[in-house]
């Protein structure tokens, strides 16, 4: 049964799933007030319980304490209220790089009691548009320096109306910047459910067809009073780092709700290479880190090469399987484990994971407190100790998609079926295998092939493709396009540099094929279906 609502545009609980297609929720150990609003807790709580002074945010060379973050998001919440409009309720989505400035902006939208969508800064006004419609976004709020595809988005859209810039450097010289200026540093926040929506998570999945995932403000502070506060052990002299975009909930969880739900610091940086990860975990004493072993890697050699990564008390490693060598070569530099672990954006964050006290190489440990795991057959029974089957989870959070009739496909008996398909020891250990659908992981990212293809196929020259991921010893997969030309057209370097550059220029720029092979003809069922899985068998 759901609690009470804020909520004045039931939108969000108007497009709930039935409730009979809901996993079984395990909320034991979870209890929170019937009311209860994420941003106030993040910001205005952490300063009444005496951590005004503590530093919460690091980023574009300035660090900022809870009390500058709550007196901030306040007025930011005053300026969405007053001037732009913004009711409970109402979808506001959020375009920026990982900066102090679009934490800010999250938690002030929260505060308000606004369903909140954060995207990726690559994405283009296409790959908008379909969030837009799909959300019914009305309002937008933009690093001034992305706005050309969010104002593209908005001469599309039928429902977005209001696109407003926020400043993503330190100066604060941008309109939702001035109109924050004037306003009071005291704001009664909305007195939001702790079962009204906080958070719309979109999520490709393997057709390309994005869905969107819905979490409660109750969700949010269990991933954190759950896995951040059993597995990391947040306490209020953690600094987190990582590369994960706060667009992702891994990394919404992982840099801000987690530190900011124990008083701890966030480092934020907009261009999260593993040299500048790396520079930061040196300048500030990062102890915690985020990011996928492709960037593990790089820092294992630049320990090689002198740089002092010793404050690092914790590095989880999700997004992608963790290599036992990364995890081999990580224990003998530091003496310390490397936490592997999975989530997915319907379960929010990490629901398994290895602890600093059972930890071990090709494993991604056990389930976080709270969740339960099986491994099943495609008949849905389990299936013995050790053999492969599909992991299905149900725990304190779990999938609702926004309308949409793949929730049927991923909840069955109240259980997650996550798409992972694993194998479990006899000590309960779980071991992953493979993924179940056409989804290519590169570096951490999820990148649904048929999307890829879309874009190949709106150049002239391409007559048919198809898309796979291929392994790579850096980014763990690589996306592999297979092209089948226009009559009239010859394969040469400077094409495949065209057709890539085409797919940057159509979608976002990190989904691009970095292998591009030209063929005669595909592999196909006599239909005419495509079997991608003939062009994996011939790696």
């Amino acid at each position: 049964m759901l609690g009470p609502t804020a909520h004045t545009d039931t939108f969000a609980r108007d497009n709930l799933p039935p409730q009979d297609q809901w996993p079984e929720f395990l909320l034991d150990g979870f209890d929170y007030p019937d009311h209860i609003n994420v941003g106030v807790e993040l910001t205005d709580k952490m300063v009444e319980k005496g951590l005004g002074d503590h530093t919460a945010l690091i980023g574009n060379g300035r660090r900022r304490t809870y009390k500058e973050l709550s007196d901030w998001t306040n007025r930011l919440a005053h300026a969405l209220v007053e001037d732009l409009g913004v009711k409970p309720g109402n979808r506001v989505l959020i375009r920026s790089a990982n900066n102090p400035a679009m934490v800010a902006c999250w938690l002030a939208a929260t505060k308000v009691g606004a369903v909140v969508v954060n995207t990726m800064p690559m994405l283009r006004a296409g790959e908008l548009a379909k969030i837009v419609d799909k959300a019914e976004i009305e309002f937008a709020l933009c690093d001034t320096r992305l706005m050309d595809e969010m104002v593209a988005c908005a001469k599309t859209s039928s429902y977005l109306k209001k696109v407003i810039g926020f400043d993503g450097t330190s100066n604060h010289d941008a309109e939702l910047d001035r109109l924050a200026l004037t306003k009071s540093v005291r704001f009664d926040a909305v007195n939001t459910g702790r079962d009204d929506v906080a958070l719309l998570g979109f999520t490709s999945g393997s057709t390309g067809s994005p869905k969107a995932t819905m979490h409660f403000h109750r969700d949010i502070l269990i991933i954190a009073d759950g896995y951040a506060k059993e597995v990391l052990a947040v306490t209020p002299d953690d600094v987190f780092v990582g590369s994960p975009p706060l667009a992702f909930t891994f990394g919404l969880g992982g840099l801000a709700v987690f530190p900011l739900r124990f008083g701890a610091a966030a480092t934020l940086l907009e261009n999260a290479s593993p040299p500048n990860m790396i520079e930061i975990i040196q300048t500030y004493k990062a102890t915690v880190c985020f990011t996928a072993p492709t960037a593990y890697r790089v820092m294992l050699q630049a320990m090689e090469e002198g740089a002092d990564l010793s404050s690092l008390r914790a590095a989880v490693s999700a997004g992608e399987t963790l290599p036992a060598p990364v995890y081999d070569a990580w224990m003998a530099k530091t003496g310390k484990p490397m936490l592997d672990g999975i989530g997915a954006t319907e379960m929010l964050h990490i629901f398994v994971s290895n602890r600093f006290d059972d930890h071990k190489p090709a494993c991604t440990g056990k389930p976080v407190s709270g969740y339960e795991v099986k491994i099943v057959g495609q008949d849905g029974e389990p299936v013995a100790r050790g053999d492969v089957g599909r992991l299905a989870v149900r725990g304190p959070t779990g999938c609702r998609y926004l309308a949409d009739e793949r929730q049927k496909k991923y909840v069955v008996d109240g259980w997650n079926i996550t798409g992972d398909s694993f194998s479990m020891s006899e000590d309960g250990h779980l071991h992953f295998a493979a993924r179940n659908d056409d989804m290519i992981i590169s570096a951490g990212y999820n990148i649904a092939g048929p999307e890829v293809e879309a874009a190949l196929l709106a150049h002239d020259v391409v007559l048919e493709c198809a898309v796979i991921g291929v392994p790579d010893p850096d980014r763990g997969s690589i996306v592999q396009a297979h092209i089948v030309l226009v009559e009239g057209n010859e394969p040469t370097d400077e094409l495949t540099k065209a057709l890539q550059d085409h797919v940057k220029a159509v979608i976002a720029p990190y989904k691009y094929p970095r292998s591009v092979i030209f063929t005669d003809t595909l592999p196909k069922t006599a239909t005419g279906k495509v079997q991608r899985f003939r062009l994996r068998e011939e790696l």
